[in-house]
């Protein structure tokens, strides 16, 4: 019995590829679990596993780590309300899609948009579903603090949050246009009687699976998309969808996509098409699925924001350093086991899975240079390293959409010549 078993066991489960996720991170959460259940090694930790079924879904909670915020790729939002508001719906609500939905800022970031654009809460219902039952606990409880709240725009907070103890609370007029989950993209069957959705984000899963899982999995999404529907993936990812039948909607930065087939109907002016909406109706009852509780008492306006504290440096900021050093002179060994380190002992960061695809970039693994360069973008959109390197390995491999995109995106950065 090894670890490699149990990566085996995660990617059967949820799709998790091993190569793109780390090995490192996997092993730090199977030491997690085999203390929790005080289990001596992994031959008995195996054995439990198939003993006890919610075991596994300790696992995954232990695996799956949330990096999310308010309003994070601002233009994914932009684009969302524009394709909406451009198209007639026959006078029923939208039905909208966050999946991995994480631990809820995505979707309620998706219900705040949609009313600032001019939508009223019977215009739409959003669903969000998320693998983890750990992430869709504190979607539900929904308290957020300073982590949750990136950037320097933070008025939205003003409009749709009350202070409470331990950080913000979203108004029950945001919290119930959402209805919360437990689901897996790639489980038998899944959401198969849901109806299709007008817009989906499917935002860096992709970047956790390998090449076939991808296909799976954006054909399911297919499946679950209206024939003019709009996806958003993650910066890491978009030069996948365009393998897999789906065009750009050519909106700058917000790295939407539409079926390549659609067939786009005339645009409604927005005005006309919420007019002819009547009150939404009921969401139809589904397995595992919890309505959020209302507030306990309603949104009240304050005079002026509440500062958040500025977040202290991170402390693996010179252990970074070091790596990047040891990478710089070539010792990539090292640089690797720095930055695994930092990863384990601080969280994922862009830095650390760009230092480890430059590890593997260096030793010709050219699978998980792609995969670490995909995260490290994901959690930083602009990291103009990552998107060089990422950029010249799908040039190798013959990938020209996502040399393109890249190539689009590092021009967006000032980079005007070939990385």
């Amino acid at each position: 019995m090894s670890a490699h078993d149990f990566e085996g066991l995660l990617q059967e489960m949820i799709g998790l590829s091993s190569a793109s996720v780390g090995a490192s991170v996997i092993r730090h959460a199977l030491a997690r679990r085999m203390a929790a259940c005080a289990l001596p090694d992994l031959h008995a930790y195996w054995a439990y596993l198939n003993e006890h079924r919610d075991e596994r879904q300790e696992l995954i909670d232990c695996v799956v780590v949330p990096e999310t915020w308010f309003f994070r790729d601002a233009e994914a939002f932009g684009a969302m309300t524009e394709h909406v508001r451009a198209r007639e719906y026959g006078g029923r609500p939208l039905r909208l899609l966050s999946l991995p939905c994480s631990t809820g800022e995505e979707p309620y970031s998706m219900a705040m948009a949609l009313l600032d654009a001019g939508f009223a809460a019977a215009d739409f219902a959003i669903e969000a579903v998320d693998v983890s039952t750990r992430n869709l606990a504190y979607a539900e409880r929904a308290i957020y603090g300073r982590n949750s709240f990136r950037g320097t725009d933070l008025a939205y907070r003003e409009r749709y949050f009350e202070a409470c103890e331990g950080g913000f609370k979203p108004h029950d007029r945001i919290r119930r246009q959402v209805r919360f989950t437990l689901g897996n993209l790639l489980g038998p069957a899944a959401f198969s009687a849901w109806p299709p959705f007008d817009v989906v984000f499917c935002r860096n899963l992709l970047i956790y699976f390998d090449r076939e899982t991808q296909g799976r999995a954006l054909a399911r999404l297919g499946g679950m998309l209206a024939a003019d529907g709009l996806l958003l993936v993650g910066p890491g990812e978009s030069g996948v969808p365009s393998l897999h039948g789906y065009a750009s909607a050519r909106r700058p930065r917000a790295f939407a996509f539409v079926k390549a087939m659609a067939v786009q109907s005339v645009p409604a002016t927005p005005e006309k098409a919420r007019a002819r909406r009547p009150p939404r109706p009921s969401l139809p009852p589904m397995a595992e699925s919890r309505r959020l509780p209302p507030s306990a008492k309603p949104f009240a306006r304050r005079s002026a924001p509440v500062e958040l504290s500025t977040p202290a440096p991170s402390a693996a900021g010179a252990d970074l350093a070091a790596a990047r050093l040891a990478a710089d002179a070539g010792r990539f060994a090292e640089a690797r086991q720095i930055a695994e380190r930092c990863i384990v002992e601080s969280g994922p960061s862009a830095e650390a899975f760009y230092l480890i695809g430059l590890t593997c970039d260096a030793q010709d693994d050219e699978t998980q240079a792609i995969g670490y360069y995909r995260k490290a973008i994901y959690l930083k959109s602009d990291h103009r390293e990552a998107l060089a390197h990422l950029r010249l390995l799908l040039q190798r491999q013959g990938e020209e959409a996502g040399v393109r995109a890249l190539t689009r995106r590092l021009g967006r950065l000032g980079e005007g010549g070939d990385a």
